[in-house]
């Protein structure tokens, strides 16, 4: 299944997170990268903070929707009133017949109920509202998918950086035993009047700046570890290794004229700012149904009832009609409306234009750089044997007095760049390789499969250096719990 293949119509709109739950329910195994990936896609705050933000936006068209459904309203009192009258005339002289003259005193209660019904037949902003509402729906599916997309090459890019600076830090340890015997050696023909000072203090130098590597490597290594951590709300002690065999090819096909086809027709991050255009053009239309008139047929019904010793029994009425509203003027807010959607459209066009600019940029540098990538290996490899060559002879012309000790000690860090430097190449085109499956929509489950079969079941640990506390790895990468929805 590819990611761009999204039906904008509910209920054929799939997002991604179901495919990949189905596709990685896996036996419990050793932390791989299909592993990590859906411990990501279960505990990833970003992304669960998208899904969310997609049901809200699903919820906001039911509230839209309501506008056009049938509106029933129910109001009531019930009133306890004290009335008392005292009131006189000229021609009585103020008196009045009967024990009180003149005086009225009452004590009752009213009842009042009122029922209301309401079906608007006409109203065309509420339809617009709905309409809006259904595009910005189509929209979040695509940003939604973009968020699992990122968040895809976010844990391969952390997943291959640790394997990098894994190796790295190999490397770099393998350089500091080997300047470290190289000074041993200087030392020892220093005391015995082989060499001079300098040579031990050349070697000193160069065992200090290797040592200085290896510490940043396993920096390196601690960070890359905690990044992973980060994006997946687990710990791992230890991760699958990359093998040698790891194929090294061009990507496929090899037309890069294809790869940007794609990224226009699929990268979700394009699709959603064309989402986006429909959006703002409903928006226009919307502000302009403002000015039409608004059409509903109503029903109510009303009861009230009374004690009172001068008016007492109930009555009842009931109306059934159809009202209607036409805004004349309305201070010319309406024309502010229409001209302000108009901006926000033009400014949606533009911000496609250069989402679309951008992606095909990025496609191109991509296909550049993991075309690049695939030459560079073989150099990096070839390098590897040629600084070894180098490093041999450079001994050889050391052991002979035709060579000094720097030339040694420049072949030994020579070699170990190399070492390094073809590290960095390998996962180069691993990730490179993946973002422009991303850029073109087609980063998806089949390819992190693909690059998971590159695996070769091999741990790669991480353990805290100089440390034997058995605990210090999970006090190094806790980062807290996290959140608990709904409180």
């Amino acid at each position: 299944m590819r990611l761009a293949h999204w039906a904008v119509n509910a209920p054929f709109r799939p997002l991604l997170l179901a495919v990949l739950t189905t596709s990685f329910i896996l036996p419990a195994q050793a932390a791989d990268l299909v592993t990590i990936t859906r411990d990501a896609l279960n505990n990833n705050a970003a992304l669960a903070s998208a899904r969310s933000e997609f049901s809200g936006v699903e919820a906001a068209r039911d509230v839209a929707r309501g506008g056009l459904l049938p509106q029933v309203n129910a109001s009531g009192s019930a009133v306890h009133n004290e009335q008392f009258e005292s009131q006189g005339s000229a021609s009585s002289g103020g008196t009045g017949s009967g024990p009180n003259p003149g005086v009225s005193d009452d004590s009752y209660n009213t009842v009042s109920l009122t029922l209301e019904a309401t079906q608007a037949l006409f109203n065309a902003v509420t339809r617009q509202e709905v309409n809006r509402a259904e595009r910005q729906i189509d929209q979040q599916v695509y940003l939604l998918a973009a968020t699992e997309q990122q968040l895809l090459i976010d844990v391969a890019s952390a997943y291959f950086n640790i394997l990098r600076a894994h190796e790295v830090l190999e490397a770099r340890l393998a350089q500091e035993r080997a300047i470290g015997r190289q000074l041993e050696q200087a030392q020892e023909q220093f005391e015995v009047g082989l060499i001079a000072i300098t040579e031990v203090e050349e070697a000193r130098a160069s065992f200090d700046q290797s040592r200085a590597d290896r510490i940043a490597a396993e920096s390196n290594l601690q960070v890359a570890f905690e990044v992973l951590e980060q994006l997946t709300g687990q710990r791992y002690a230890s991760i699958e290794a990359l093998g040698d065999s790891m194929p090294i090819a061009l990507p496929t096909p090899t037309d890069r004229d294809y790869w940007v086809e794609q990224a226009i027709e699929r990268n979700p991050q394009v699709l959603a700012q064309q989402a986006g255009i429909d959006v703002s053009r409903v928006g226009v239309e919307l502000a302009r149904a403002g000015r039409l008139p608004t059409v509903q047929a109503f029903a109510n019904y009303q009861y009230a009832d009374s004690d009172s010793d001068l008016a007492s029994g109930y009555s009842t009425s009931a109306q059934v009609g159809v009202s209607a509203n036409l805004p004349i003027y309305t201070g010319g807010s309406t024309s502010a409306s229409i001209r302000q959607g108009t901006f926000q459209l033009e400014s949606s066009q533009y911000d496609f234009e250069s989402q679309r600019r951008t992606t095909i940029q990025q496609v191109r540098s991509l296909y550049t750089q993991v075309s690049n990538n695939v030459e560079t290996i073989e150099a990096r490899q070839q390098a590897i044997v040629s600084n070894r060559s180098a490093l041999e002879a450079t001994r050889a012309g050391y052991e002979v007095g035709t060579r000094n000790i720097v030339d040694v000690l420049n072949a030994e860090q020579n070699l170990y760049n190399a070492i390094a430097n073809y590290a960095e190449a390998r996962y180069d085109y691993v990730v490179n390789l993946l973002s422009l499956r991303q850029q073109a929509g087609l980063l998806d489950v089949e390819a992190i499969e693909e690059v998971n079969a590159w695996l070769t079941g091999d741990d790669v640990n991480f353990i805290l250096p100089e440390s034997n506390e058995p605990d210090a790895y999970q006090r190094a990468m806790d980062i807290g719990a996290p959140p608990t929805p709904g409180t």
